[in-house]
């Protein structure tokens, strides 16, 4: 029984992304090329739809496309382990976790500015203003108290 054959529009209708993710996961060897029929189109299987679903996935958990591939490599290397995808989760979370932290760090230092400032005034005397014009690597942009 001949397998299912999608067009690029099929395969991008189906895995929910537009037809230049298709294209450019191909570009990136993230989608393995597919083979093309005798007027030259692409003819993708519903593995294609599976691989871009598992990709778009890995996204929408915080995984780059080179870790997504990482991934996907190791789901096919017969010798993987489980321990080696889960090395590669945790190692996402402690990215997680530090871009966690510099975002209280952030927003910390926003309510300290915003606590500073009356709201009313000369804008040349705004302290978030202020704080922002300083060079960077000058500490803190909280105001001094």
């Amino acid at each position: 029984m001949p397998t299912e054959t999608l067009t690029t529009g099929e395969v991008a209708d189906r895995a929910n992304v537009n037809i230049q993710t298709v294209r450019y996961y191909e570009r990136r060897g993230l989608l393995p090329e597919p083979p093309r029929s005798s007027g030259g189109f692409r003819q993708y299987s519903p593995e294609h739809v599976s691989r871009i679903r598992f990709i778009k996935r890995a996204q929408d958990l915080g995984f780059t496309l080179e870790e997504a591939r990482e991934l996907l490599e190791l789901r096919v290397t017969p010798d993987a382990d489980r321990a080696d995808v889960r090395a590669v989760a945790e190692e996402k979370i402690d990215e997680v976790e530090e871009k966690i932290r510099d975002l209280q760090r952030m927003r910390d230092t926003l309510g300290d500015l915003v606590e500073a400032c009356e709201g009313h005034g000369s804008t040349s005397e705004c302290p978030i203003l202020n704080a922002i014009e300083k060079p960077a690597g000058n500490g803190s942009a909280a105001p001094q108290k």
